[in-house]
């Protein structure tokens, strides 16, 4: 298998943490209902390739997300690894659900516009605060890490344009509230590496520093890269990714694939950043799970290596 030419920059971190989000963040917007064994093998091969966080699925009600209706069922399934994935919580019963399996981390999904709150979370954009609060606090009293998506930082097809004073404020409210780490999200895959810049200069202004943020980019318009090459020359150091490029949002029509992770990690391991992960069998897991799904893969490195 190729792999790129190293040519380090000293100007950018020595390692970056890939958050990977392709079992749930992807397959929940895949039209075709994945079995609960073929999720299970592709976790377990996604931690066998390195990545070093793989976000497993989302304790949801089934009717707003079928596709990961089995749960619980994937998680016993996974065993004793799978207490130490990430699971997504929307609520205080999801947060029961992932307690009852004495899971490890959770995250929750709030939104920097008043429009997504509505239609995603059935909240204004003040009332989400009040609904993730208890959950929250539960959570670390019971001595789990919580992390926090903040989705829309960058545009939102209904708003348009989202201030960046306001994305600040909402991503301040949830690290108040216990958040140990915001991911931004580039939920329609509409920003540019300037916005990408300008948006971690005012978090770091208001307090928060690039430890406690992490982005989430969209390759809508073809600049989920760009947006991470800024992101890193700013001191971000973890970054989502999706294996193969899959997913998007179910509640916004217009959000395509998220940033796939063998196009990142082929970018920083050519920049000589480390980051654990076997390019290798992540592109192999990637290549298998899209013959799961019965489609090619959209990353660029997976067609790449497999000559699509």
């Amino acid at each position: 298998m190729r792999n790129p030419q190293v040519v380090s920059d000293a100007e950018l971190p020595e390692r970056v943490t890939v958050w990977e989000v392709g079992p749930r963040d992807g397959l929940q917007n895949e039209k075709t209902v994945v079995d609960v064994k073929a999720k299970a093998e592709f976790i377990r091969r996604l931690v066998a390739a390195g990545l070093p966080i793989v976000e497993a699925t989302s304790f949801v009600h089934p009717k707003w997300v079928p596709q990961l209706a089995d749960a619980a069922e994937l998680m016993e399934m996974l065993g004793e690894e799978g207490r130490h994935l990430p699971v997504l919580v929307p609520n205080e019963r999801g947060l029961d659900r992932a307690l009852e399996l004495d899971m490890e981390h959770i995250a929750i999904f709030g939104s920097a516009t008043e429009t997504f709150a509505r239609r995603n979370l059935n909240r204004s954009l003040d009332e989400q605060f009040a609904m993730f609060e208890p959950t929250v606090t539960r959570a670390r009293e019971a001595g789990m890490d919580v992390r926090a998506y903040v989705s829309m930082c960058f545009g939102d097809p209904w708003e348009g344009d989202v201030d960046i004073d306001q994305v600040v404020k909402v991503g301040k409210r949830l690290h108040d509230l216990g958040a140990s780490q915001l991911s931004l999200g580039d939920t329609i895959g509409v920003a540019t590496a300037g916005h990408v810049r300008a948006l971690i200069r005012a978090f770091g202004a208001a307090g928060l520093g690039t430890d406690a943020l992490a982005d989430h980019f969209h390759d809508t318009y073809g600049q989920a890269l760009a947006n991470a090459h800024a992101a890193l020359e700013e001191g971000i150091t973890t970054f989502d990714a999706s294996a193969g490029g899959l997913g998007g949002c179910p509640y916004a029509e217009s959000a395509t694939g998220n940033l796939a992770t063998e196009d990142l990690v082929w970018m920083l391991h050519g920049m000589g950043i480390e980051t654990g992960v076997d390019l290798e069998a992540l592109i192999n897991t990637s290549g298998w799970m899209a013959g799961v799904l019965g489609r090619p893969s959209p990353s660029r490195v997976v067609q790449a290596q497999f000559g699509a």
